[in-house]
């Protein structure tokens, strides 16, 4: 018997390129949707950031008798021995980074000072919780490639009208406790998101005091004697166009369209594109008695 034998036949030059451009339509199709999950996921971690610090203030306050924690502290401010420390360094023990706060109690007067023992494991430090997973202003050590020093950003910054307008010498202070803010917790911004590192030779570094080293370097918005004015505006969408004009001054957002914020009363809320430069001042003035517009 003759045995037929069948040749087995594989794909033609034709087939396998239609193969081909399916495969990429359909990798086209989904690596837009990755992106957006990636992105909430990002914003969503960035959000979780901004609660922990939220509730740090709020057993700070516990912690201290309803007083808030300054922007600047003064040599015989609560607690002592944290003379110029920031509000990002008084927090440290309630995100579970209780070590590195003893270390930089260790040394009196100026702590984060460069010649000062100790200061430079404090300020060389990345913490977790200050960095936004989408701030691409920093690196992975939380240091700004424009920067040619050793400090740590943060990817966000403190309200300055309401952690640091009661100036003391070179203390800069909260006006008021967590109790009686005027306006009331809820409609006043704790934090704002904010680039950890704008152009060249600025950075928003969580562990330098605004007062001794420049304002442009602290991590903190809203300051009257940074640059430009106190009230403006976050800068949306960050980089974008804002890239080399970057204000340390301000507040910015890494996500399309929206900034997130915490509140004083711990809450954490998008702030859309659409807000008006009335409505976030009146968020960051804690004593103005007027009611956020409804763009907010």
């Amino acid at each position: 018997m003759v045995r037929l034998l069948k040749r087995s036949r594989g794909f033609t030059l034709i087939e396998l390129l239609v193969v081909i451009a399916i495969i990429a339509i359909l990798i086209g199709l989904l690596l837009p949707a990755v992106q957006k999950v990636r992105a909430a996921a990002a914003r969503m971690s960035c959000g979780n950031n901004l609660k922990q610090l939220g509730v740090a203030v709020h057993n700070y306050a516990s912690t201290y008798d309803s007083k808030l924690p300054p922007v600047n502290s003064s040599t015989d401010s609560t607690p002592p021995g944290a003379a110029f420390a920031t509000t990002h360094f008084l927090l440290l023990p309630y995100i579970e980074q209780d070590n590195l706060y003893r270390i930089g109690l260790t040394n009196p007067g100026d702590t984060f000072d460069v010649a000062v023992p100790g200061g430079s494991t404090v300020r060389q430090t990345l913490i977790k919780p200050f960095i936004c997973p989408s701030d691409i202003s920093i690196d992975s050590a939380g240091i700004s490639p424009q920067r040619d020093r050793n400090w740590t950003s943060s990817s966000y910054a403190a309200n300055y009208q309401l952690l640091g307008t009661s100036v003391s010498g070179r203390a800069h202070l909260p006006g008021y406790s967590i109790g009686n803010i005027p306006d009331g917790t809820s409609n006043t911004l704790l934090f704002a998101e904010k680039p950890g590192g704008c152009t060249s030779d600025n950075g928003s570094l969580w562990s330098l005091p605004g007062p001794q080293y420049g304002w442009q370097y602290a991590a903190v918005f809203g300051n009257n004697a940074s640059y430009g004015s106190w009230n403006q505006l976050p800068m949306f969408g960050w980089p974008g166009a804002n890239q080399n004009t970057c204000d340390t001054g301000r507040a910015g957002g890494f996500h399309t369209g929206t900034i997130q914020v915490g509140m004083a009363d711990g809450s954490v809320r998008g702030v859309s594109a659409a807000v008006t430069q009335a409505t976030w001042q009146n968020a960051m003035t804690p004593n103005d008695g007027a009611v956020l517009g409804s763009n907010w």
